[in-house]
């Protein structure tokens, strides 16, 4: 797949994937955020700060699909080589750990339970996700690569410091 083209189908799937899943979806399940904000000051910066940092890990993701993988994070276009730079040397499902962190944001910003509990329940159908298809499929295509990278990165609590394979 092609820069452009990587590019263009990665923003796609941005759009119709983590833009529904972390934004439309808890707009709709908090009144569309007609919630008042929460009463806690403390609350509301760190789940604005929560929002903010995982936003730029969400995109910061995105584009290393793009431009390092020359293909997308949407099954159906597949990046042409294994993503294990930048964030991804930190941990290996950093869009997933982004969106949940962008929900979990909001469930602070509002003091949502409602938001927390779709929050979990997007973690168990995520983490169901990574188990069944994405590692199978990764461990089928790269084969010795993705083990090694699988063996020193985390999945889901990032490093600190960078794996440097």
């Amino acid at each position: 797949m092609r820069t452009f083209s990587a590019i263009a189908g990665s923003a796609a799937f941005f759009i119709g994937a983590p833009c529904v899943v972390a934004g439309l979806v808890p707009w709709l399940l908090t009144d569309r955020w007609g919630l008042p904000w929460s009463s806690l000051p403390g609350f509301v910066r760190v789940g604005g700060l929560l929002i903010v940092a995982a936003i730029a890990v969400l995109l910061h993701a995105f584009g290393r699909f793009a431009l390092e993988g020359l293909g997308t994070p949407a099954p159906v276009a597949p990046t042409e080589r294994l993503v294990i730079g930048g964030i991804y040397r930190h941990v290996r499902n950093p869009m997933y750990v982004a969106v949940l962190s962008i929900i979990l944001g909001q469930a602070l910003l509002f003091s949502s339970w409602t938001l927390v509990a779709y929050a979990v329940i997007g973690a168990i159908a995520m983490g169901s996700f990574v188990q069944f298809y994405e590692e199978p499929t990764l461990a089928h295509r790269y084969g010795a690569e993705y083990e090694t990278y699988r063996r020193n990165v985390p999945g889901w609590l990032p490093r600190l410091t960078p794996w440097r394979g």
